[in-house]
């Protein structure tokens, strides 16, 4: 790889362009540049999420799926490139399956909240979410792989299901929703 980032401040996006992994130099406002920053911003949540006192074994999936993201950011950063493989998603769903086998099935809708570390992951939820909108808006208009779009989708739920196991990893519960809660006027 050699040093790819010899120097940070180019100057070259002064003129509100960026340039892309192929070369090639876009709008930063352009639809591609929203999906890797939603990325990035996701990956970024998730270091703080990193920050808390977490279970190994969820530490080290977050730090896996860090690696995932910064993968997902390169393809869509070079048109027609493809780097999320069909194991990453394999991989999701089996912490899917793995994760959500410790819980108790769900009779109501949750809140955000909790303790720290879930409410982070909630957090991550909502930004993921936005990654996936992103996508799926930059696909209507170029074509891109299916997989980055996969992947945000069953990371999304895989937060969800995260931030269920930290709360009761940190002593907590779910936040139940009271829809049926005296309305205050």
């Amino acid at each position: 790889m050699g040093n790819r980032l010899s120097k940070i401040a180019t100057r070259t996006g002064d003129d509100g362009t960026t340039g892309l992994g192929d070369g090639r130099r876009v709008r930063k406002d352009d639809a591609r540049i929203a999906a890797i920053g939603d990325v990035d911003e996701l990956n970024s949540n998730l270091g703080v999420l990193l920050c808390e006192a977490l279970p190994d074994d969820v530490r080290q999936a977050l730090v896996a799926i860090q690696h995932d993201l910064f993968d997902l950011g390169g393809e869509l950063c070079i048109p027609g490139h493809t780097v999320i493989a069909d194991a990453q998603l394999a991989q999701l769903d089996a912490w899917l399956a793995q994760y959500n086998a410790t819980l108790p099935p769900l009779k109501e809708f949750i809140l955000p909240g909790g303790v720290r570390a879930a409410a982070i992951a909630h957090v991550c939820r909502t930004v993921c979410r936005r990654a996936e909108r992103a996508i799926v808006a930059l696909g209507q208009i170029e074509t891109i792989n299916a997989a980055p779009r996969q992947y945000v989708n069953r990371l999304s739920d895989l937060l969800f299901v995260l931030a269920r196991v930290l709360n009761r990893a940190g002593g907590g519960t779910d936040v139940l929703w009271q829809h049926d809660r005296q309305k205050q006027v």
